[in-house]
């Protein structure tokens, strides 16, 4: 029998950046979600939820953009929290689009989770080292806006062809 692992060459895929990234965030997301437990939501609603309260009234494809959230997962994100009764979405404006507003639950749920959240963010960046954190949340900001880029000039080349 062959053996097709052998024909694979799989070196230097450990240093993926979408594999790192996705394993990081995913132990990053379950330590936040564990910390917001007691506040009833997890740590993708929580920002969410943040970025509402500091951009309301805010276009659902403006949030997609701030977050990086595709248009079907914020579909999905944003119909759970109106269904929980935490944001309102308007009807459609002049120009089609959708603003978000936070409702006093909404409010509520969000000052019930922001200690939990501040306990956890000030342990991880303690324990990361602030400095650390600091510079390093910086270059996630930098990566993040390279990768959308790319993905930019990939979708535009790909139309050109």
């Amino acid at each position: 029998m062959h053996n097709s692992k052998t024909a694979l060459d799989l070196r230097g895929t450990g240093y993926c950046a979408s594999f790192n990234f996705r394993r990081t965030a995913r132990a990053v997301t379950r330590l936040y979600d564990a910390a917001l437990q007691k506040s009833g939501i997890r740590s993708t609603q929580f920002a969410i939820l943040v970025a509402i309260a500091k951009k309301q009234p805010v276009s659902c494809g403006t949030l997609g953009d701030i977050l990086v959230i595709d248009e079907s997962t914020m579909t999905r994100s944003l119909k759970l929290l109106r269904k929980q009764g935490l944001i309102t979405v308007s009807d459609r404006s002049k120009m089609r689009q959708r603003f978000l507003r936070m409702t006093p639950k909404g409010y509520q749920i969000l000052a019930k989770a922001l200690p939990y959240w501040r306990r956890v963010q000030s342990e991880f960046q303690e324990a990361a080292g602030a400095g650390l954190w600091t510079k390093f949340r910086s270059e996630l900001e930098r990566l993040a806006n390279l990768a959308v880029n790319l993905e930019k000039s990939e979708t535009e080349s790909s139309r050109h062809t």
